[in-house]
């Protein structure tokens, strides 16, 4: 469908990653609820109650987050820009008995009139896009004081570097971490933003999978292990954000190397 490079590439990647998907093991409310998704536990503390609201959610994968807000009453929308992906949101939607719309799109060009949603919300998308046009693309389309919110992995941890070489089979090779600058586009776009930092001394978690539990990573995706075994990780995961918590308030220039930001910005 997509004619640039790169966008076929990653129309490709993630058509072929939704064919090989097992429905039974997409985890919808953990992936919003657990201990182990700070980022979505996060967002939810600053969208408060859902019902009724529209909301638009960009780079959908398998539609986690639609079905999520569709469940909680929401009016969502879930865009991607893989048809395979589009697809498996449609089937999780019926498995839990919720009605989603979807749309076929890029983030920088959606299809949708200004000032329609009250939320656009991307998990794990700036990360593949042009990050500052994607965003005013987001502003464009929500309401009057509407609110974006999104996640996405920094740069700038070796250790999670290191990771990103040897995890060539689950990644696209033209993903670009957030810096520093990508952070600050969104405050220039948004009125207001605020920014969390995930995943520091918790980390040691991908440390355990690595070096104890010799977990491949172009085997299994790590990410996606986290929630899986949330309630196994619960005591260790619990104690580290806890630290997490206190060393980024005393040290917060450490909080670039966290893995994941997040970024909440208000129109």
């Amino acid at each position: 469908m997509f004619e640039n490079e790169v966008f076929s590439k990653e129309e490709e990647f993630h058509d072929k990653w939704a064919g090989a998907m097992n429905m039974d093991e997409i985890l919808v409310d953990e992936f919003f609820e657990v201990c182990t998704a700070p980022e979505n536990r996060l967002i939810l503390s600053r969208l408060g109650d859902l019902r009724g609201k529209k909301i638009l959610e960009l780079g959908s994968g398998a539609g986690e987050g639609a079905v999520y807000f569709a469940k909680q009453g929401a009016d969502a929308t879930a865009t991607d820009i893989s048809a395979g992906m589009l697809r498996v949101a449609e089937k999780l939607a019926q498995i839990h008995n919720v009605k989603i719309d979807t749309k076929q799109c890029i983030s920088t060009a959606l299809p949708f009139e200004e000032g329609t949603f009250d939320v656009v919300y991307a998990a794990n998308l700036l990360h593949h896009v042009d990050v500052e046009a994607t965003l005013k693309e987001a502003r464009r389309v929500l309401k009057k004081c509407g609110t974006f919110v999104s996640w996405d992995p920094l740069i700038y941890n070796p250790a999670i570097n290191y990771y990103r070489k040897i995890a060539t089979k689950v990644r696209t090779e033209d993903e670009h971490p957030l810096r520093m600058k990508d952070i600050n586009a969104a405050k220039r776009v948004f009125s207001k933003v605020r920014t969390e930092f995930t995943w520091f001394l918790t980390l040691l978690i991908f440390v355990k999978y690595f070096f104890i539990d010799r977990i491949k990573p172009n085997s299994e995706r790590y990410w996606k292990k986290i929630i899986v075994e949330h309630e196994k990780l619960s005591g260790l995961y619990n104690r580290l954000e806890k630290a997490d918590k206190i060393l980024l308030s005393v040290l917060p220039f450490m909080k670039r190397f966290c893995w994941n930001v997040v970024i909440i910005g208000t129109k």
